[in-house]
C-alpha cells in the first residue's frame, strides 16, 4: 500500500513510543521511514554538562530503540524543533541526499510545567513556559512544513499527521493545563494547513486524538495507571491500542485518500462520554 513511499517520523523516544508503532506499520506496508530524535546539535551553543548528558542519553536511547525495533538500516537524524536552524539543516540535508518525502508524522510535545505528575496551575504558568510549550508542541508543525517544502523535500500530494488528545477540547479527569492549550493550537494549525496546502500543493493534513496511554516515556511522565484504568472504563470499546493508532495513520498516509482537515479519534469511543 505504501510501496516506494518515504515518511519522516518524529517523536520517538523509546520502543513504546506511539510514533514507533506508526513506523513499524509503515514498514509492514512496504514504505520507508526516516526517524528523528532529540539530541545535541551544532546550534545548541554552550550547554551545561548536565544538559549535554541528558541530550546525548536521550538520543542514544532513541537510536538504540530504532535499530532494535525497525532495523539497522533505518536512517536516524538528530532534530531539535525548538531551534529553527536545526529544522532547516535537516531539510537541507534531505535535499542534498535526494530524499523525497510522501508525508510526515508530528508526534512532538514538551511541557516543563508538568513535573513528577504534578501539573502547575495555569495562573502560575510563566510566559517563557507557555511559549516554550507552544513552540515545541504546536508551532514546530508550521516550521517543519515550511522547511521541508522550501527544500523541495515534501512532495505535492503528500500527507501530514499530528498527534493530539481529547484535552485539546475538554477539561479531562487527568488534569492538563498548559499542554492542552498547545495541543488545541496544534489542531487548529493542522486544519489551517489542510486548507492552505491542500489548495496550493494537494497536501493533506489531519490530527488524531489517541487514548490515555502510559507505556511510553512521555505518557509515564504525566499519567498514572489509575488514569488509564478510568479512561478504559469510560470508553465503550475500552482504550485503543497503539496498533489502532498506527493503522489510522497509515490509512491517512495512503496516496490519493481525500481526507483532510479532520480531528480524528482513535480512543475506543472515550470522546463521546461525559
Amino acid at each position: 500500500m505504501l510501496s516506494n513511499k518515504t515518511f519522516l517520523i518524529t517523536g520517538i523516544s523509546d520502543e513504546n513510543s506511539l510514533a514507533m508503532y506508526v513506523a513499524k506499520e509503515i514498514l509492514a506496508n512496504g514504505g520507508r521511514v526516516i526517524c528523528t530524535g532529540l539530541g545535541v546539535t551544532s546550534h545548541h551553543g554552550d550547554l551545561s554538562e548536565r544538559a549535554a548528558q541528558f541530550l546525548n542519553t536521550n538520543y542514544k536511547d532513541f537510536e538504540d530503540a530504532v535499530k532494535q525495533e525497525l532495523g539497522e538500516d533505518v536512517q536516524t537524524e538528530v532534530l531539535d524543533v525548538s531551534i529553527d536552524k536545526s529544522i532547516e539543516d535537516l531539510a537541507l540535508k534531505f535535499e542534498e541526499q535526494g530524499v523525497k518525502l510522501d508525508g510526515f508524522l508530528h508526534a512532538i510535545a514538551m511541557d516543563k510545567t508538568i513535573r513528577g505528575k504534578q501539573v502547575k496551575p495555569l495562573v502560575q504558568v510563566s510566559l517563557d513556559e507557555f511559549c516554550d510549550t507552544m513552540n515545541v508542541s504546536a508551532y514546530s508543525l508550521i516550521r517543519l512544513s515550511h522547511h521541508l517544502l522550501k527544500s523541495n523535500v515534501l512532495q505535492d500530494g503528500s500527507s501530514i499527521c499530528s498527534l493530539s488528545y481529547i484535552a485539546a477540547e475538554k477539561v479531562t479527569f487527568h488534569p492538563y493545563r498548559n499542554i492542552s492549550i498547545a495541543k488545541a493550537a496544534l489542531e487548529r494549525i493542522t486544519v489551517e494547513l489542510a486548507d492552505e496546502l491542500g489548495r496550493s500543493r494537494n497536501i493533506r493534513a489531519n490530527a488524531i486524538r489517541f487514548s490515555t496511554y502510559i507505556s511510553s516515556k512521555a505518557g509515564n511522565a504525566t499519567l498514572t495507571q489509575k488514569d488509564v484504568d478510568t479512561a478504559n472504563k469510560m470508553s465503550p470499546l475500552q482504550n485503543a491500542r497503539p496498533e489502532d493508532l498506527a493503522y489510522e495513520v497509515v490509512h491517512l498516509f495512503r496516496p490519493e485518500v481525500r481526507i483532510t482537515g479532520e480531528i480524528r479519534h482513535v480512543d475506543g469511543g472515550y470522546h463521546i462520554t461525559g
